[in-house]
């Protein structure tokens, strides 16, 4: 966009110690923060990725490999000396576990009815589940009631590799650590049953977990209350053989428990009656080990604990968790905490951005097509035609490539003008080109490098007419480019217009992708912007002035690295107005690697960022400076900066959702946001005349030029944060854009 920059001029990103490149405290601090986003939602994720329903429950199994005393044995499973031994719970004693929590409303509730009744219950927890309500699992555990281990992802483990078993164990006691101070030798296997169930492909996981000191637990009796089958039933599942002891299950979490609720103090109130006493896990190991010692489970030491107990028989299972342990534990919680709250508050922002995107495409929509009725329609004129001479500035610093090309496409123009060729201290022979070419009306002007804002300037003040038009020195004009441009001065309260600036490389992916952005994205916005009377940016490859509102205004100010958008910005603020001529168009050399597209949109956003700060005040003037500051500094904030800042979020978000919601939902939501943007750009193509075929490559160009904008505009918003600065950078030319591109698509 720029065709001259400060010659020694550097990208302002890196800075050099010695041979060694040593990143910018801004680009550490991007880094960062993208690293910090992506583990939150990554754990947020892997919190909520519990199977649910998927219980993968397989038929026919064989068990040979599990022994024929622990298909037929109690509940209680242990491995002391590394031996499996089974023990049954004593008759007439009942062991109450409770499934799937801690949840942080049926648990509570569930454990004020066992308070009520001075039962205890051994609830059987889900990692993730204590890592987002600890409070809960210490209350448990204040309470006298017992822990045990159900996974942290609520996963069938005989599924699943020997390190992700580890894994599944491991931080769940983490979780207990960090919010009990405890960790548990309980173990109870998602979607398991009685020990009859244990299959060949369950039967290693407990012998691991054996080895590693774990008791695992299973029923004797199902309550089936995750079926809600009504109370009685419950009531009568839960129910053992008169005199018979029995593990029995009910859940706290998983769903609507208002059923369990109802029917435990009913249940509880039949069992008493029979005689029957209610005990934890530890608690029917200890009795039966007094009456059988040779099948009395060991309490082991699980991992993570330091062997001490908790001094109540009923949390025998219950070990103190070691210092790393404990500050491991708690670094989890707090992580989840950041988790809770970072993840549904991007969500919330999430919704309002495809708000805001939606609308955007809705309002461009809606104005251009009336903006396109409007200036096409037979009557519509500005005034008496424009047919006196203009001055045409091209500022140039070392556009040897371009320059002739450049030049040849404004004599050819329609419209009489002169040639004004700033050259701004090039080094490459530039004006020596120009000069040369012996092409009529054309005056080269030399000056020390002083950067383009100052070439302008001095092209201005050289001018021999009231309106001059501004152009880079690789842009080429069609030759009825000028007469289009300055058609809408016959108004005199139009201070300025924006030309239709064309990518002429458009042949490389990167250039096709420029293409897209430039047909959809500039011009669609500045029909939207000419109709509200806010236009924010006359673009530096095609561009008309009066000469008087320019010199009023300042001239092209070095405050900013947008001197284009800062002029227009200017005139708007003295009551000028500033209009888009459609019809003038122009061919303009885009950056053809990422690299120089990086650098030049970093400027841009930058530059555009300074602007806007520069007029600031406009918010509270009144007229046509007001009329700017409270629509058009708004709408460029919105959708310039603070949009695309957060659009990132919805990329991120499907990503988010196809792993750990709904791949197929969320794919489509994406395929449908996609067409919408594809329906809008095709109506942009349209009113531009451009071929349709570019449109193919606008799926790639959202999964990866996109994603580059959107890095680039978070970079300069860092770099902006930090109150870094960023100079000029002069881009390669290759002057591929040779000759004008009369009516092309």
């Amino acid at each position: 966009m720029a065709a001259s920059r400060r010659r020694h001029a550097t990208p302002g990103r890196i800075s050099r110690v010695g041979r060694q490149a040593v990143p910018r405290p801004r680009v550490v601090m991007a880094v960062l923060l993208l690293l910090g986003l992506v583990c939150m939602m990554l754990l947020d994720g892997y919190l909520r990725a519990e199977i649910g329903d998927d219980q993968r429950v397989r038929t026919g199994a064989s068990a040979d490999s599990v022994p024929a005393d622990v298909l037929e044995g109690g509940p209680i499973l242990s491995f002391p000396g590394g031996t499996a031994r089974t023990q049954s719970v004593p008759d007439k004693t009942i062991v109450l576990t409770f499934d799937d929590g801690p949840d942080p409303e049926w648990s509570g509730k569930v454990m004020d009815i066992l308070d009520e009744n001075d039962v205890p219950g051994t609830f059987f927890l889900v990692g993730s589940m204590v890592a987002r309500y600890p409070d809960v699992v210490r209350r448990m555990v204040d309470e006298g009631n017992e822990v045990g281990v159900h996974t942290f992802t609520h996963v069938d483990l005989s599924y699943q590799s020997e390190a992700r078993v580890k894994r599944e164990i491991a931080q769940t006691q983490l979780a207990l650590a960090g919010a009990a101070g405890i960790t548990t030798t309980l173990f109870r296997a998602p979607y398991s049953s009685k020990t009859d169930a244990i299959d060949d492909y369950s039967w290693p996981v407990y012998e691991r977990l054996g080895a590693m000191g774990y008791t695992s637990v299973f029923i004797d009796t199902d309550s089936e209350d995750w079926q809600r089958p009504g109370v009685s039933k419950i009531v009568k599942w839960a129910t053992p053989e008169d005199g018979e002891g029995a593990s029995v299950l009910f859940h706290d979490a998983g769903g609507d428990r208002s059923e369990t609720l109802a029917a435990l103090p009913e249940y509880i109130e039949k069992m008493k009656a029979k005689g029957y006493t209610f005990t934890t896990v530890s608690g029917a190991q200890q009795q039966a080990g007094g009456d059988d010692d040779d099948t009395a489970a060991a309490a082991p030491t699980g991992p993570g604990q330091t062997g001490g107990t908790q001094g109540d028989p009923a949390q025998a299972a219950h070990r103190e968790a070691d210092t790393a342990s404990l500050w491991e534990g708690r670094a989890l919680l707090a992580a989840v905490r950041v988790a809770e709250w970072t993840v549904p508050g991007l969500a919330t922002m999430l919704g309002v951005v495809g708000v805001a995107v939606l609308g955007r495409f809705g309002l461009m929509l809606l104005l251009a097509r009336r903006h396109h009725r409007q200036r096409n329609r037979r009557r519509f004129s500005w005034g008496p035609e424009v047919t006196g001479p203009v001055s045409v500035i091209v500022p140039a610093y070392n556009e040897k490539e371009c320059i002739a090309a450049t030049l040849n496409s404004l004599a050819a123009s329609t419209h009489p003008i002169e040639i004004v060729v700033v050259d701004d201290g090039s080094t490459d022979g530039t004006a020596e080109i120009a000069e040369s070419l012996g092409l009529p009306n054309v005056r080269v002007i030399r000056q020390e490098n002083a950067g383009k804002p100052a070439a302008l300037n001095n092209g201005v003040r050289q001018a021999r007419y009231d309106i001059v038009v501004m152009m880079d020195g690789d842009t080429v004009f069609e030759p009825d480019a000028v007469h289009q441009l300055v058609q809408p001065f016959a108004d005199p309260g139009v201070g300025a217009v924006a030309g239709n600036a064309k990518v002429g490389n458009r042949s490389t992916m990167i250039g096709a992708w420029q293409h897209i952005e430039y047909v959809m994205g500039f011009n669609l916005d500045r029909r939207m912007y000419d109709l509200l009377r806010c236009m924010p940016t006359i673009p530096g490859a095609i561009g008309a002035f009066r000469r008087q509102a320019v010199l009023e205004a300042g001239g092209m100010s070095e405050d900013t690295l947008a001197e284009d958008t800062d002029i227009t910005i200017a005139l708007h603020r003295a009551g000028w107005r500033v209009v888009y001529a459609e019809h003038a168009r122009a061919w303009t050399e885009a950056p053809s690697s990422l690299g120089q597209l990086w650098r030049q949109r970093y400027r841009w956003s930058y530059g555009t960022m300074q602007a806007l700060w520069k007029h600031r005040r406009s918010v509270t003037d009144r007229g046509p400076s007001g009329r700017f500051g409270r629509v058009g500094m708004p709408l460029v904030v919105l959708f310039q900066i603070v949009t695309p800042v957060f659009a990132p979020l919805i990329d991120v978000f499907t990503v988010y959702a196809m792993v750990f919601v709904d791949f197929r939902a969320s794919l489509l939501a994406w395929l449908a946001v996609l067409a919408v943007q594809l329906f809008c750009a095709a109506y942009a193509f349209r009113l531009d005349r451009e071929k349709y075929r570019y449109l193919l490559m606008m799926p790639l160009q959202q999964l990866a030029y996109r994603q580059l904008m959107y890095l680039v505009l978070i970079h300069s918003c860092v770099t902006a944060a930090t109150g870094g600065r960023l100079r000029w950078q002069k881009l390669k030319r290759t002057g591929e854009v040779g000759t004008p591109h009369v009516g092309a698509s």
